[in-house]
């Protein structure tokens, strides 16, 4: 609360010094604000007060190929490891899937779990993904992936969710664009604030795969802006600019900037498009996302800045440039 002086004889100079001063504190109460999320939904644990798990590490761009026949994860893996990588983040547009097999986000039934899934989808005909991502890496010491996308299935219908990486095929050989991790792989390990087992990005020994520029394996934690906390950590680790790779996640509902709203909580999420750039009051996270919600209602378009707080996680790679 502002203190006024009793020395009156400065005329209304004072009491303008006065209300100009108290304005500027509630314009900064507001601007701090900003970064208090307006959604949070309360996770079943207690979280460590760091909000992002990250490792710097070495990494490059390559071309994957999947081939028809195979096992999707068999296919991530072996392709992979032929460059020389364990783990990393696909883009998936157009990868064609039969058999095929994926859950969508759901409302828990237990108090175990801020949001849950729902029951096994297997489409007839399979499907062809329209926008998705994948984070690579292993889960109980073997391969294993978490993918997000939207997609077509045989019969027209369009749908999204959660790729289930043991029940489903490569329909059509395709080649995808990925990035694989030097020095760092994504696991998945229990996660004592959201009671699932969540991949996070931790370091590993540099193979001898040939890497170029710098890169961060990222996981984002709970009920913190997505786009707020990338560009607080870009500053924080020098980064003038970066690019997003991959991108796979969840948000509470979706606010836009051409101002659509997904108010459901639970979604399931794949960035199509992401960078970090430079703007004029600092950086600025500029991205694009596909999503569906806990009623099967699918949207898409760019995040709102500073109104988009994480649901349970989200896994990216960041390319600084």
């Amino acid at each position: 609360m502002a203190r006024v002086s009793k020395d009156v004889s400065g005329g209304s100079g004072t009491i303008w010094n006065i209300l100009r001063d108290a304005a500027a504190r509630l314009l900064r109460m507001r601007a701090d604000m900003m970064d208090i999320p307006s959604r949070r939904i309360e996770q079943p644990g207690t979280g460590s007060p760091e909000r992002i798990q990250w490792v710097e590490c070495g990494g490059r761009p390559f071309s994957l190929t999947l081939p028809a026949g195979e096992p999707l994860l068999e296919a991530v893996r072996s392709g992979f490891a032929a460059e020389g990588f364990g783990s990393g983040v696909v883009k998936l547009d157009g990868l064609k899937l039969s058999p095929f097999a994926y859950v969508m986000p759901a409302l828990s039934k237990t108090p175990e779990h801020a949001a849950f899934y729902s029951e096994t989808f297997r489409p007839e005909g399979g499907a062809r993904i329209e926008l998705g991502a994948m984070t690579f890496g292993e889960r109980d010491g073997a391969p294993f992936f978490h993918a997000h996308a939207l997609w077509t299935e045989g019969d027209g219908k369009r749908s999204g969710g959660h790729i289930l990486p043991d029940e489903t095929t490569v329909a059509e050989t395709i080649t995808l664009q990925a990035v694989g991790l030097d020095g760092a792989i994504y696991t998945a390990e229990p996660d004592g604030e959201t009671n699932f087992k969540l991949f996070g990005p931790k370091p590993a020994a540099p193979s001898k795969a040939a890497q170029e520029g710098r890169f961060f394996a990222l996981r984002v934690k709970p009920n913190v802006d997505f786009c707020g906390v990338l560009e607080a950590f870009g500053a924080e680790h020098g980064i003038r600019e970066a690019v997003i790779h991959g991108g796979v996640g969840s948000t509470i509902g979706a606010r836009f900037v051409d101002g659509g709203v997904v108010e459901n909580f639970a979604t399931e999420v794949a960035i199509t498009e992401g960078r970090i750039v430079a703007g004029a009051g600092g950086l600025e996270a500029t991205i694009d996302v596909a999503l569906v919600d806990y009623s099967g209602a699918l949207a898409s378009g760019r995040l709102k800045r500073g109104d988009n707080p994480v649901l349970m996680t989200f896994e990216l790679v960041l390319e600084a440039r």
